[in-house]
């Protein structure tokens, strides 16, 4: 049954290391680019879209994970996930290695740890059924997992329902009939119906008005509070990541270039890509004026990355740094994680 008492999740302070529900270390996935042709088709190249990132998700807290489009996060959650083969690295969950249960071929053991570590989908349009009504929606992992007696699923879909704000009658109807916070509310009462321990969320907000944004957030929260779920919260929203996360990683071409606690991060960052990524995000106030790092150039191809550090080419300290090879995340004091020759704190 699901459980709405007993279980808070911890405050930002009292969160330990020791408590990880997720262990992750040298995460890597590569995408094989083969030349066009269908006899004389071979290999030319890979996509770097995941390159060793290692990381702890700790029990009761939210995870931040930040980028532009195209560095590697959805791609991380989706083999945190098992959904894709890693190239390489580990994913432990609750001290069990995540690929090896579900390369083990055991239907049993996929199932039991696809209850326990549930997705919600970035498009609330896209992920529903449309010829399906909600009742159905909902009720779907209770005939997956059969984890509810048939004569509880009514009960429980109501009660689910009701969890995620939305009224009894709302079971009857079908997906066109919603706004897109209605259906992301849907989406989140289908991935609760299992009762998970851990929950990725692919921005869920990205495509929801302003207003919305914040209901969804406080309802996640509010989930979390209740009943000890641990998030993944992916977006390249930085309103959305500091209103929610516990701790943030910025994630740049496949790689992880700063990591801290959320309040840290955005108060003291010290990579230039993380103090370019928040001093991009707007003022409210059009009289209020501040200085901006602008970051020169593109983003580099992840299928021709550049040697040793990838941020070198657009990086305003480049000139000042005169070592060729990759910097590795190190701790700057305090859980404070950077990947950068030059430290500085300006």
């Amino acid at each position: 049954m699901l459980s709405l008492a007993g279980h808070k999740a911890e405050g930002r302070a009292s969160l330990r290391v020791s408590d990880s529900l997720i262990h992750i270390r040298d995460l890597v996935k590569y995408f094989p680019v083969y030349s066009r042709g269908v006899l004389l088709k071979r290999e030319i190249g890979v996509v770097h879209a995941v390159d060793h990132i290692s990381f702890d998700i700790v029990k009761g807290e939210t995870f931040g994970l930040v980028g532009e489009s195209g560095c590697g996060k959805t791609t991380a959650a989706r083999l945190i996930l098992s959904l894709i083969e890693p190239t390489s690295g580990e994913v432990c969950f609750q001290g069990e290695n995540v690929f090896e249960k579900f390369k083990s071929g055991n239907s049993e053991e996929k199932l039991r740890l696809r209850r326990k570590m549930q997705l919600i989908f970035q498009n609330p349009y896209g992920s529903l059924d449309p010829r399906m009504t909600i009742f159905d929606i909902v009720s779907e992992p209770f005939i997956i997992h059969k984890h509810v007696p048939k004569d509880e699923w009514k009960d429980r879909v109501y009660k689910l329902l009701s969890l995620v704000g939305l009224e009894e009658y709302h079971a009857e109807r079908y997906p066109h009939e919603f706004s897109g916070g209605q259906r992301q509310r849907i989406c989140i009462a289908r991935a609760l119906a299992v009762e998970p321990d851990f929950m990725i969320a692919d921005e869920p907000v990205s495509s929801l008005d302003v207003s919305i944004r914040a209901q969804i957030l406080n309802l996640l929260n509010d989930l979390q509070k209740n009943m000890g779920i641990s998030y993944l919260y992916i977006s390249h929203d930085l309103s959305s990541v500091r209103q929610i996360s516990n701790r943030v990683a910025v994630m740049y071409l496949g790689e992880i270039l700063e990591l801290a606690d959320t309040d840290e991060l955005f108060d003291k960052p010290i990579h230039p890509y993380t103090k370019a990524l928040i001093q991009a995000v707007p003022i409210p106030d059009p009289k209020t004026k501040r200085l901006r790092l602008i970051l020169p150039g593109e983003v580099p191809s992840p299928i021709n990355p550049p040697e040793g550090c990838r941020f070198r080419p657009r990086c305003p300290y480049a000139k000042e740094c005169k070592r060729e090879e990759a910097p590795k995340l190190m701790d700057v004091g305090g859980g404070h994680m950077v990947a950068c020759h030059i430290i500085r704190y300006d």
